[in-house]
């Protein structure tokens, strides 16, 4: 018996209702799937979910397959819309993560902060208010643009009409002045 007729016999056997046929497919794809699965997925893809998906959609599907045409091309179709299945979820999860991470960070940082004066910390954060009271009102928003809205550099680089190259060292030197200022107010009331 052939490999093709073997293949057609499993087939039969699974629309029989022999799903333990559908193993001989398996061993028979499961490799040459995987590798094209592998070869084609986006990066953060789990190709291995993929191929075991693609697997689970031909035996659901197996009814559908025309005996005597060419079931390589059939499930590697099946494999094909199961790797852009994935693209787009993909995709999806980092638009999610894209829109509400920096609100679900603003929120733990804010969590954080109430959990930090109940711990102790609240001079820190005086402090940090303090200092941050000493910018000017340009400097203070870009800060809480940057970090408490979670605004893109290119959001803020266009409402300031600064380039992001200038942005990125104005904030470095916010941050670097807001450290030092702490750092003396903390040396200062340690003495």
């Amino acid at each position: 018996m052939t490999d093709r007729a073997r293949l057609e016999s499993a087939i039969r056997s699974v629309r029989e209702g022999d799903p333990a046929g559908f193993e001989a497919v398996v061993r028979a794809f499961e490799w040459p799937v995987r590798t094209w699965i592998v070869a084609h997925c986006p990066p953060g893809g789990d190709a291995d979910d993929v191929a075991q998906r693609t697997f689970i959609e031909a035996f659901k599907r197996i009814a559908e397959y025309a005996s005597g045409t060419d079931f390589r091309a059939w499930l590697f179709t099946i494999a094909r819309f199961q790797l852009m299945a994935e693209s787009t979820r993909l995709r999806r999860t980092a638009d999610y993560h894209r829109r509400y991470a920096p609100h679900a960070l603003a929120e733990e940082l804010e969590r954080r902060g109430d959990a930090a004066e109940a711990a102790g910390l609240s001079e820190q954060l005086d402090q940090l208010r303090s200092c941050l009271g000493g910018l000017n009102p340009q400097a203070r928003e870009i800060l809480g643009q940057r970090y408490r809205e979670g605004m893109p550099l290119e959001e803020i680089s266009r409402r300031t009409g600064r380039s992001i190259g200038a942005l990125k060292k104005y904030l470095f030197t916010l941050r670097a002045k807001l450290h030092e200022c702490i750092a003396r107010k903390t040396a200062t009331e340690t003495t």
